[in-house]
């Protein structure tokens, strides 16, 4: 964990409408950084209404990093991915796009509207693991997260 987070607490928004690999991944976050705040959507719709603080999610915290699934009900992530980025308070938000398959044109749409990163996860539970263990370590031990240097 880096002594530069605000309070120790690292915000991460999750959005899968899976709940068992929200869950997953939820736990290696906090495997990595026992204070890691995780925030969840399963749908699109939801997820933009964390996002802008709509209704239920009024005082809902802004995220540090999303991991945005493509296959969501409602708004599917591409929808998604477009809004935040065409928001200038949730751009500078890094987005990693997280799909089971690497359909070429998905991952061209992706970078077109902004995401940081399009992450092919593997189908095979121990891969997976290590696929998703690889990015929490990266995001919470390497890299510095745009709102974290404002606040520090």
């Amino acid at each position: 964990m880096r002594e530069w987070y605000a309070g120790g607490q690292a915000e991460i928004l999750l959005v899968d409408d899976s709940p068992a690999t929200i869950r997953l991944m939820a736990d290696l976050f906090r495997e990595v950084d026992p204070y890691a705040r995780i925030s969840t959507a399963r749908d699109g719709m939801e997820a933009l209404a964390f996002l802008k603080r709509e209704g239920a999610w009024a005082s809902a915290p802004r995220p540090d990093l999303i991991l945005l699934d493509l296959g969501l009900p409602k708004l599917n992530g591409h929808e998604v991915l477009a809004e935040i980025k065409a928001d200038p308070e949730l751009r500078p938000i890094p987005v990693l796009i997280l799909s089971g398959s690497w359909y070429e044109p998905d991952v061209e749409r992706s970078y077109e509207l902004g995401a940081t990163c399009f992450i092919k996860v593997p189908l095979e539970l121990d891969d997976f693991v290590a696929t998703i263990r690889e990015i929490v370590r990266f995001w919470m031990e390497v890299a510095v997260l745009p709102s974290r240097v404002t606040a520090a």
